[in-house]
């Protein structure tokens, strides 16, 4: 690979970085400082506020600690931020781990044994926990113990640890992988939706506010639009936008302004990436609008199956662009009107339905 095309690499990685609902480490830190700190100041879920504030009130009155909690939904709701918030109303300490950082029953046990009452465990992508921590996690949720195995082989002791009661908040982008046994052990369970372009537009202006940013309404308007439903999208895309209009204009982030930003960073009117773009174009013009499999038409945009398969194609489906079939991906009518491209006769319907094999 030459330079050049390391380079280009590196553009399309940062260009797809705008959209991509995970965060790395360092926009996690900016993030710190946009997050709500308390129920009344977060916009939108208006339904899990309603019921997590009840929740939390209860246990507040009975001087008890909450029920466990399990959040769930797409990266970027803001799981980690209701994690917080959780800990902040009981005036608790929080403590954080996540799933892939427990791979055996004893990195539980030192986390379990060092907890005081009160204290909350929030415990991002809980479904990827490994299953003797698992295991020992069952007990330590429900009866407040954990049995602590001192030596091997038939000389093994098997020593309870009394715990402080806690609460244990859970996150998880796939709450379809969560044990039943483990998902019944929560008092509570919320699954976060996105949100709709005015309450994405509150927090555009919100997070502008705290940055310093000078934006109009008809701005902010415009990166919500473009933001997928997604926060922290959106706060991604401000700041960008930001950049845009400190270097090449007055500062004050408008319509215009944060069009011409989003235009430059490939991030159309609808939110659809240069990634984006590219399945739907493959798709509509070198395989007709399928059925193709993923993986031939990953290797058309030049990209891992995986990539595709996460990354690209749950917006592309939730817009309705594309669908998922047993023979494949095939582009809707909407995917061909938004590259402006005519549909071939018959419907993507048609190729839906059609059997598996034919005799």
């Amino acid at each position: 690979m030459t330079y050049d095309d390391e380079l280009a690499a590196a553009e399309d990685l940062h260009l797809r970085s705008l959209v991509a609902a995970e965060a790395d480490g360092d926009e996690r830190a900016v993030e710190a400082a946009l997050r709500p700190r308390t129920l009344d100041e977060v916009v939108g879920q208006v339904r899990v506020r309603e019921q997590l504030g009840l929740v939390l009130e209860a246990a507040r009155r009975r001087g008890r600690t909450p029920d466990h909690v399990l959040l769930s939904g797409p990266p970027g709701l803001g799981k980690t931020t209701l994690a917080m918030i959780i800990a902040a109303e009981m005036s608790a300490p929080l403590r954080l781990t996540s799933g892939p950082a427990i791979t055996h029953a004893g990195d539980l046990a030192a986390i379990l044994s060092g907890m005081n009452e009160g204290d909350v465990l929030f415990v991002d992508e809980i479904h990827r926990m490994s299953r003797p921590a698992e295991e020992m996690l069952y007990m330590a949720m429900e009866d407040f113990r954990v049995d602590v195995v001192i030596g091997k082989g038939p000389g093994a002791t098997a020593i309870p640890l009394e715990i402080p009661p806690f609460t244990l908040v859970g996150a998880t982008t796939r709450a379809g992988l969560l044990p039943g046994p483990l998902r019944d052990r929560f008092g509570f369970t919320a699954h976060l939706e996105f949100y709709e372009p005015d309450d994405l537009d509150r927090i555009v202006r919100r997070s502008a506010g705290l940055l310093g940013c000078e934006v109009e309404l008809d701005g902010t308007a415009e990166i919500a639009s473009r933001s997928r439903g997604t926060p922290r999208i959106a706060n991604r895309l401000l700041r960008r936008v930001r950049d845009y209009a400190q270097v090449r204009a007055d500062g004050v982030v408008t319509r215009a302004v944060a069009r011409a930003a989003l235009d430059l960073y490939e991030v159309d009117a609808s939110g659809l990436d240069r990634l984006d773009r590219a399945v739907l174009d493959a798709l509509c013009r070198r395989f007709g609008g399928g059925p193709v499999g993923v993986s031939t038409l990953a290797v058309a945009v030049g990209e891992e199956r995986e990539t595709v398969e996460e990354v690209a194609e749950p917006f592309l489906v939730r817009q309705g662009l594309l669908a998922r079939t047993p023979r494949g991906r095939v582009a809707t009518p909407a995917a061909w009107a938004h590259l402006g491209l005519r549909a071939p006769a018959g419907t993507w319907a048609d190729a839906a339905d059609a059997p598996l094999f034919e005799g």
